[in-house]
């Protein structure tokens, strides 16, 4: 679903932002200084039981009152990626200023006022139910200051990021299992927020070291020493493990390597602003120190060599 406040006449924009906020989040009181003249936009991506969704908006203040509580609550966490802006949420217990590249932790279920500039933001919600944590933690989450550059925090914000840049390539099927994905991801920032990994069932354990590892993989896949045996001693694991780990993929480690290269690598090819770079540099920028190895690999699988991919890029068709 998407929404830009240009396709509703000036005067309604506001009271219809209203409404779809109550209907993708939960029943808020909203003020803003922008109201006569309101700009905003949102697209929200249905994943099962949780959702996902960009927007940017004007300056403005959320409000959750008790009242609206026992009238309307969807009991989610929503978790929101600052892409730019500032802002400052207050609750009974907190006061949290937060700025471009924190996560903003939020509960339907605890009052609050959200005091927000002109914000761009990436936003999760998930509901407290698929969460694996004590609910009498909520207090403890809610408000949390949460960066967004390191540890668990830019790995959720790398996730989200890259979905909602361009979800296209997923199918509706895919949904639920993103949203299981975006669910682990989310318990297991919680976790480290609250210092109780053991609260964590074990397989989102695995899920979670499974996804720090593809995230170790892409950050190195230039390293041609990058193998099982590399990545398995960095995670301080055994090469077996890992191998487990990569059990329920749809390829093996090894294999999962050689497609992230070659994708890389084609993606190099066919960039106009490349074309003057050899292909044996652009082979081995991508971990394919020899070229005859990496000529094999990419006609074995897209059916052509390199030179012959690029030669029908658009650039050189023209």
């Amino acid at each position: 679903m998407v929404f830009r406040s240009e396709d509703v006449p000036a005067a309604d924009r506001f009271d219809y932002w209203v409404e779809l906020l109550g209907r993708s989040h939960a029943p808020m009181e909203l003020r803003s200084d922008c109201a006569d003249d309101f700009r905003a936009s949102q697209r929200v991506l249905d994943l099962g039981a949780v959702t996902v969704w960009s927007a940017a908006f004007a300056p403005q203040v959320f409000r959750r009152t008790p009242k609206m509580i026992r009238q309307s609550d969807p009991e989610t966490y929503s978790l929101s990626l600052v892409l730019s802006g500032t802002g400052a949420g207050v609750w009974r217990h907190r006061e949290t200023a937060y700025k471009s590249q924190d996560l903003f932790v939020t509960s339907t279920s605890l009052p609050s006022e959200i005091h927000s500039t002109g914000v761009a933001t990436v936003a999760v919600e998930v509901p407290k139910a698929l969460l694996p944590l004590p609910r009498d933690m909520a207090a403890r989450v809610v408000g949390a200051p949460v960066s967004a550059q390191e540890g668990m925090g830019a790995l959720l914000a790398q996730f989200l990021t890259q979905l909602t840049a361009d979800p296209a390539p997923y199918q509706p099927s895919d949904g639920p299992r993103l949203g299981t994905v975006v669910t682990d991801l989310v318990a297991g920032l919680f976790a480290h927020t609250l210092e109780a990994a053991d609260f964590l069932p074990p397989e989102t354990h695995q899920r979670m070291l499974t996804l720090r590892i593809k995230s170790f993989i892409r950050e190195h896949l230039h390293d041609p020493q990058l193998t099982p045996a590399t990545i398995a001693a960095a995670h301080y694991i055994s090469t077996s493990y890992l191998h487990c780990l990569f059990r329920d993929e749809d390829a093996t480690v090894a294999a999962w390597i050689r497609r992230l290269r070659l994708e890389a690598a084609r993606r190099d090819l066919t960039d106009p602003a490349l074309h003057a770079v050899p292909i044996h540099a652009i082979a081995t920028r991508w971990g394919f120190p020899r070229a005859a190895d990496f000529t094999r690999a990419y006609r074995t699988a897209y059916g052509l060599p390199p030179r012959d991919h690029r030669r029908q890029a658009p650039e050189f068709l023209e």
